[in-house]
């Protein structure tokens, strides 16, 4: 141990074996997945209704888009659902078939790769840590190069945990409608956010339509196996393409009865919120204080941090919490991150509690 091994925030079996720890003794700080688990309403009503599987799901996904229009207050007529979040992700990019992508970065991995795929040119517009990565909407604007015919953006971003709120995405969406840029963004994060109205870009479809916003539960309902996502465009004839191209059932009967009732569990959903929000304050308050550390106000369900004592790494802090069975992302991966940064999601209480020490330890502040 001690030699720098590089994890994606997900590499649960590596990180297991690398370091003997039993997964199921690991905390996945990594992972950003909500601590309560999936619904115990929709863990009961699978249970009981095994038998989906032997029938295909409905073809258009009827009773599932409605579900989805009434919790995102849109027309079921402009939803599109699919394997997961990267499959509409996929698709969106093999059938925009932009010539120019601009990404703003850091960010998840996966769309270069797709954009890569597809042939397109990719560049990056790079979060400043001198603006806290906050976006500075004039200065994105104005590095929008020539030719550029796709704009893609995480909204709360992964991994600074920033976001762009409703009056820089109209700014932005409207710059690009008239040089003719698709926008595309990615939220996965969303209803983590503190605000979620102030932060999703979802209402603003019906005004734009070069727009669609995409989303799935891996994250806030803790069901990444599930493979559910889905997408949200005004754009009648782009959305037309998509499901032309898109392999028919596509979502699994499992993903659209499970996805269906998550997304009616109100009283989830309020749970979550209270949670993910008030241990977010907690957390940010006490990372504030504590010296050798710089923390950036977080929109999504973790937090960026910047370690800012000498001779402290990221993957100094990475091992000493796995360790004591903690899983936490060094982010010393991601491209234009330049300096000692880890990122950590917010779990239980207790459990946050026992990082929160781990780190001030490894910072020698006594501040636990």
């Amino acid at each position: 141990m001690g030699e720098k091994i590089e994890f994606h925030g997900s590499d649960l079996e590596k990180i297991s074996e690398y370091y003997q720890i039993a997964p199921e003794k690991i905390i996945k700080f990594g992972a950003n997945v909500n601590p309560l688990g999936i619904p115990e309403t929709v863990k009961k009503e699978l249970s009981s209704n095994w038998d989906i599987i032997s029938s295909y799901p409905d073809r258009n996904y009827t009773g599932l888009k409605e579900t989805i229009g009434v919790y995102c207050g849109v027309a079921p007529s402009c939803i599109a659902v699919g394997n997961g979040s990267t499959e509409l992700i996929s698709l969106l990019i093999s059938q925009r078939k932009p010539k120019k992508t601009l990404i703003l970065g850091p960010t998840y991995s996966e769309y270069e790769r797709e954009l890569g795929l597809n042939g397109s040119e990719t560049y990056e517009y790079h979060l400043r840590e001198s603006d806290n990565f906050e976006l500075n909407i004039e200065s994105f604007l104005q590095f929008i190069a020539e030719g550029t015919d796709l704009i893609i953006l995480c909204n709360p971003n992964n991994p600074t945990s920033s976001a762009i709120t409703h009056g820089r995405l109209e700014t932005l969406l409207t710059a690009a409608q008239k040089r003719n840029i698709f926008v595309m963004i990615d939220e996965t994060y969303v209803e983590f956010a503190p605000d979620v109205a102030e932060t999703t870009a979802v209402p603003l479809t019906s005004r734009y339509g070069n727009l669609m916003v995409i989303r799935g539960v891996s994250k806030f309902f803790a069901a990444p196996g599930l493979r559910f996502g889905y997408g949200i465009t005004s754009n009648k004839e782009f959305l037309l393409a998509l499901q032309t191209y898109q392999n028919p059932w596509s979502l699994n009967s499992v993903g659209a009865f499970a996805g269906e009732r998550m997304l009616k569990d109100t009283s989830y959903i309020a749970e979550t919120r209270k949670l993910i929000c008030s241990e977010r304050d907690r957390l940010y308050t006490q990372l504030s204080d504590m010296p050798g550390v710089k923390v950036y106000k977080p929109y999504g369900n973790f937090i960026l941090v910047r370690l800012a004592k000498e001779g402290i790494t990221s993957f100094k802090i990475f091992e000493a919490a796995i360790k004591e069975g903690m899983m936490i992302r060094d982010c010393s991966s991601f491209k234009s991150l330049k300096g000692e940064y880890i990122r950590f999601c917010i779990m239980m209480p207790k459990d946050n509690d026992r990082l929160i020490r781990c780190i001030a330890a490894q910072l020698g502040t006594g501040f636990f």
